[in-house]
């Protein structure tokens, strides 16, 4: 029998106020979705930001600057990787930052940790990660960077 989630109803000083429940409201965990992992990890653009990303949080604005591309294209990659439950993000104020996130598949989380270290060895993962590594240590970013969090080692 499916539970229904029927608003209650609070009259308090002649005003009625329509209340939910949060507990019968609470989201289920989905259960792990090994086509989407694999659909995920089957784009070289998401491969190419699971790289820059490594052991760091990055910000959605260093990939538009690695990967010449532009945000929309780069947001739309991001959730795709989030949904898969490969990245993880935090908001600081307007900026987003990404991390990689160990799946909770045990198997997926293994396929993961081999897809990092192969692309940490592919010829142009390297490049992308040289032009990351020569903008973020500059001594001052780029114009259109400048203003913007550099990427920082994961705690």
């Amino acid at each position: 029998m499916q539970k229904q989630y029927l608003p209650k109803l609070d009259i308090c000083q002649g005003v009625c106020v329509l209340c939910y429940d949060s507990a019968t409201m609470a989201r289920k965990e989905k259960p792990f979705d090994r086509e989407l992992f694999f659909r995920a990890l089957a784009d070289a653009t998401r491969l190419r930001i699971i790289n820059l990303i490594g052991d760091q949080e990055v910000c959605v604005c260093f990939f538009v600057e690695i990967l010449k591309t532009n945000q929309p294209k780069i947001s739309r990659h991001l959730a795709y990787l989030r949904r898969a439950g490969i990245v993880a993000a935090r908001r600081e104020g307007i900026w987003m930052h990404y991390r990689i996130s160990t799946p909770r598949d045990e198997n997926a989380a293994k396929v993961l940790v081999d897809v990092r270290e192969w692309l940490a060895n592919d010829s142009v993962m390297q490049q992308d990660r040289k032009r990351l590594d020569k903008i973020c240590c500059a001594p001052e970013l780029p114009i259109q960077l400048q203003g913007n969090p550099k990427p920082m080692p994961i705690q």
